[in-house]
């Protein structure tokens, strides 16, 4: 078959489920009907029935809280994040400002805000890369630009073996049994245009005088305005999973990064299957100082301006913001509001491979940043999970049965996804849990709103921003 007739390489998610824990209800909504069947039971028995007709108004407000739905979730299920976000803004806890102290600083601390303020960035042994170490769990973090030749550009051939090299990459490094999370970071920033500036420095011709004075004009005017796109890869080792190989390797930070060293070179060899090209891994620096830009956008020209390499370096004391405020669908930073959209539902019919690509351009002034995080499961995790989800698809199914109520195709839809699940685990392929962010982030809130509107997103906005969420993540709440 030639190249110019081989089908475009498709993909299909499998359905998503909502189904709850018990007849369709989910912990919230269970929680809420046995309140109530306690509350209505203790209301019979001292006043009897005309005293639980006199609280019909609480009735009918505990069944709203049960049935009513608000995109795709109950009231019983917003009641908790309300709670919480109310109680936090009473406490004063939407606002976080950092404060000069002259107390010694741990050296690496990133100064985050909220859970993630314990997070340090360390330096290897050999001093050739950094990671994130989370001091609650043990976690090593390391961190890697990637580049890649434009897939939309690619024959069918080439983006076909591309996808499987990525699959093939993400199976390896789940098969190990020692990475707690992979993280894919796409991301558009401002160009400050020293990298532009830099080249022409020293690559350039002064003695083309025409051809010099046309180009020196149009650096000046297309490289502040560019977006570059950059692409980074988080590997995190699980430090309970590699437990015994760092016992082995006698222990401590050491031998971790002895047995993270592995993980990136399998990462190195996979990725270079799949048609990436990774670089070098960031140093300490050099991820404080992504970790920086996504705080405060503007701060990167002034970080590869006083680079001394063509990476924008930071110091990860200065990492942090100075200053978060968190509103219900947005947060402020130093220099940029940004709101994030959590991907509820992947494509369930087959679509192109390349389908995320309209998400990688946005309006010009506008940047965002697509997260994809890949959860690797272990497969006696993922075989218990897989039964208990067809027995309680069997179970909804006999119980509408005997109701006399019809199937659900919705449920035979799902029942087959699961089959197909766990044909393809026993069949020896890794069991990865992916989760997709779009972060959008704009000067102004009017710019932010219109970004959000103009441009066709997911719903579900929640309060996280970027590489600094993954990090975030590591940290248990």
């Amino acid at each position: 078959m030639s190249y110019a007739s081989r089908p475009e390489p498709t993909v299909k998610f499998p359905h998503r489920s909502k189904r709850g824990i018990l007849l369709g209800l989910t912990a919230p909504q269970l929680l809420a009907c046995a309140v109530s069947g306690l509350l209505l039971l203790a209301v019979v028995l001292a006043r009897g029935v005309i005293g639980a007709f006199e609280l019909s108004p609480l009735w009918a407000v505990i069944a709203a809280l049960v049935f009513l739905r608000h995109r795709g979730r109950s009231a019983a299920d917003w009641a908790p994040i309300i709670i919480r976000y109310a109680a936090r803004r009473l406490r004063g806890q939407l606002i976080w400002l950092a404060r000069p102290s002259r107390r010694p600083v741990r050296e690496g601390l990133l100064h985050l805000p909220g859970t993630a303020a314990s997070l340090r960035v360390i330096t290897s042994p050999d001093r050739r890369y950094g990671a994130v170490h989370n001091p609650h769990t043990g976690n090593l973090t390391t961190v890697v630009k990637v580049s890649a030749r434009a897939y939309a550009l690619l024959d069918p051939a080439t983006q076909e073996s591309n996808v499987a090299g990525w699959g093939r990459a993400l199976a390896a490094l789940a098969r190990t049994g020692q990475v707690a999370r992979i993280q894919v970071l796409e991301r558009t920033m401002p160009d400050s245009g020293d990298a532009l500036r830099r080249h022409w420095a020293e690559n350039g011709h002064p003695q083309a005088t025409f051809a010099t004075h046309l180009y020196e004009e149009l650096i000046a005017s297309a490289g502040p305005t560019a977006a570059p796109h950059e692409a980074y890869v988080a590997i995190s080792l699980d430090a309970k999973a590699a437990r015994r190989l760092i016992n082995q390797a006698g222990g401590g930070l050491t031998a971790a990064f002895s047995v993270l060293a592995q993980l990136m070179s399998t990462f190195d060899h996979a990725a270079r299957a799949a048609g990436l090209n990774p670089g070098s891994w960031l140093t300490a620096d050099e991820i404080a100082a992504v970790v920086r830009t996504a705080y405060d956008p503007k701060a990167l020209p002034a970080l590869e301006r006083w680079s001394p390499t063509d990476r924008p370096q930071a110091n990860p004391a200065a990492a942090g913001p100075v200053v978060v405020v968190e509103q219900a669908d947005h947060i402020a930073t130093d220099t940029a509001l940004h709101t994030t959209y959590w991907v509820e539902n992947w494509p369930r019919t087959e679509v192109s491979a390349g389908f995320l690509h309209q998400l990688l351009f946005f309006a010009a002034g506008v940047r965002r940043t697509l997260t994809l995080a890949y959860e690797p499961k272990s497969l006696d995790s993922a075989l218990r999970d897989i039964q208990r989800r067809k027995a309680s698809v069997i179970a909804d199914a006999s119980e509408r049965a005997r109701r006399g109520q019809v199937d659900s195709e919705a449920d035979t839809i799902e029942y087959a996804d699961i089959k197909t699940r766990e044909r393809q685990l026993i069949a020896g392929h890794a069991d990865i849990a992916l989760t997709g962010l779009l972060t959008i982030s704009a000067d102004t809130e009017n710019d932010l709103r219109s970004a959000c509107a103009l441009n066709s997103v997911p719903r579900e906005p929640s309060n996280c921003s970027g590489f600094a969420s993954f990090l975030k993540s590591t940290v248990p709440v």
